[in-house]
This record gives C-alpha cells, sequence and structure tokens, in this order.
C-alpha cells in the first residue's frame, strides 16, 4: 500500500467517517489496482488509457458487475483526492463508465416462515435459545444492520426501553422501535445473560457478549446460529441469513401499508431509491394474494 492510498484511507477515517469494513473494501480495491498498474507508474503516474483498461480487464476476470462498480468508485474518489492534494493534475478515471448492472430483488420470509424460525430458535437449550430469540426479534422488529444488532451495548435495553438510538453509516443517528414480542425477548434474555456471568467477573458492556476479539458474538457466528435454525424449522438454510430479517421487516412493513418514507427512516436509508426496491417484493406479494383470493382472479 503506497503513502498516497495510506493518506486516502486517513481522510476517509477522519473526516468522512467511514466505517472500518468501508476502509478494507477501498483498502482492498485501491491495492488491485495499484498492482495491475504497476507497469504503467501506479496510480500516481498511469495514463488514463490505463485505467481504463485496468477497469475494462475486471469483467473479463470474472468480477461481478456490484464489485466492478465498487472498484470504479474507489478509484475515482482516490483520484478526486489526488487532485485536491496537488499529487496530479488529471483524472485519468473520468471516462470510467458505471457497469450496468441488475439489482436483484431482495430474499425474504413471510410471516409464518418467520413464526417457524423463532419457534425453532426458542427449542434450543435455555440460554442459547433465549439468546438467538432476543437477536432474530430485535432483528425483525427494528430492521437493524447485523453490525448495529451485534453492536448494542446492555445498557442500552436495561431499562425496557420503547425504542434504541441506533448509529448507523456515516456516524448518523436513528431511532429504532421495539414491538412488545421483542421487549419481552429482551427481557428473558437479560435474565439469562445475568444468571450466567460470574460475581468475580466485570459485566461486559455489550448486549450479546462473546469470549471472542471483538467481545461480541460475530455476524458469522450469528449467521451458523440462523442456519441451524432454519434447518431445525425446515427452511432452506440459504434462504435465511441476518440480513433476510432486516429484509423481511421493510417488505411486511410495505404490505401492511406502511409509507415508503416512513420505512426509509427505519432502515436508516440515505436514498429513498434503496428503499423502493422493497415495493417490488411487496408487490409481487400483493399480486399473488389477489390472485389467490379474489373471485374473478380464479380459474374456476
Amino acid at each position: 500500500m503506497t503513502p498516497q492510498i495510506e493518506a486516502f484511507l486517513e481522510m476517509m477515517a477522519v473526516e468522512r467517517d467511514a466505517s472500518p469494513h468501508t476502509l478494507a473494501a477501498y483498502g482492498r480495491d485501491l491495492a488491485d489496482a495499484e498492482s495491475a498498474l504497476t507497469s504503467d507508474g501506479g496510480l500516481m503516474q498511469a495514463p488514463a488509457e490505463a485505467v481504463e483498461a485496468w477497469f475494462a480487464d475486471l469483467s473479463r476476470r470474472g468480477l461481478s458487475a456490484a464489485t466492478a462498480a465498487r472498484r470504479r468508485s474507489s478509484v475515482r474518489q482516490f483520484y478526486r483526492f489526488a487532485l485536491a492534494e496537488g499529487w496530479r493534475t488529471d483524472d485519468p478515471s473520468r471516462r470510467l463508465d458505471a457497469p450496468r448492472q441488475g439489482r436483484p430483488l431482495p430474499r425474504s420470509l413471510s410471516r409464518d416462515e418467520i413464526d417457524r424460525l423463532l419457534a425453532a430458535a426458542a427449542a434450543r437449550d435455555a440460554a442459547a435459545g433465549l439468546r438467538l430469540v432476543a437477536l432474530v426479534e430485535l432483528a425483525y422488529a427494528s430492521g437493524l444492520r447485523v453490525s448495529e444488532l451485534l453492536g448494542l451495548k446492555v445498557e442500552a435495553v436495561r431499562r425496557d426501553p420503547a425504542y434504541l438510538i441506533v448509529r448507523g453509516k456515516g456516524g448518523k443517528e436513528r431511532l429504532a422501535p421495539l414491538n412488545p414480542a421483542a421487549r419481552t425477548a429482551l427481557k428473558a434474555w437479560l435474565t439469562a445473560r445475568d444468571a450466567r456471568r460470574k460475581p468475580e467477573t466485570p459485566d461486559s458492556p455489550w448486549l450479546f457478549p462473546s469470549s471472542g476479539r471483538s467481545g461480541h458474538l460475530t455476524p458469522r457466528r450469528f449467521a451458523q446460529l440462523l442456519d441451524e435454525a432454519a434447518v431445525a424449522a425446515g427452511l432452506d438454510p440459504a434462504r435465511v441469513s441476518p440480513h433476510v430479517l432486516r429484509h423481511a421487516f421493510a417488505t411486511h412493513l410495505l404490505e401492511g401499508g406502511a409509507d415508503l418514507r416512513v420505512v426509509q427512516t427505519l432502515l436508516g436509508h440515505a436514498d429513498i431509491a434503496t428503499t423502493q426496491i422493497y415495493t417490488h417484493v411487496a408487490t409481487d406479494r400483493l399480486t399473488q394474494v389477489v390472485q389467490q383470493n379474489h373471485p374473478l382472479a380464479r380459474d374456476d
């Protein structure tokens, strides 16, 4: 990694409050471009033709349109920074066209499938079951991102709040309401969590503590627990993930008549276009309901 790339990442962290995951992605993207452009002097000296050839080669290497689009964004932002710093007098990425990509519809679960998943989670042994139920109820009730969910502090829920104050992407705060089922699940988990703690050890600050390096449950472990619960519930594990619970939250709200702007706020989306994809999922469900239940829609 060159000093210029390191300076760019530092700027993103300090001035734009980029998350560690975002910084890691930028670092990988820029390292790939720097390596590919080595014979042309790297990012700092490569002409526009070399940068365009690197970008065109991404699809031939089998990268998806989404990955290529992200790498284009990383390189373009780097060159804007390089121009501002006076390191370059031109922007060799200015002619890079965004790759066309079809946006897949988000996977979701039906309400019955959510109930089956919760039942399977509750059937696990004692505290493990209470923890998984609390995780699923919280994710489904509030639409939290998995990083937001697993990063919750225990003090945030000690007083049985009706909503959580969540710090999402870019450090932006939003309210995440909790329904009665989620609050009940949280109370049960807190009781079990406190009972498991040894009196001589200090309490973990995390709501879902773990012995791992982060100190709290990891997204990978949460996904594994969901896979196990899905199998027990008779669901395809490939259709179940922490993010699918967030999709189900949004889809079921829209099916119930919620305003799109409200769902955008609850999800913490900066652009309503990101939220609008859920309208397609909800529309498919509404069309299915009409076809199954409207007397003039049936063939019999």
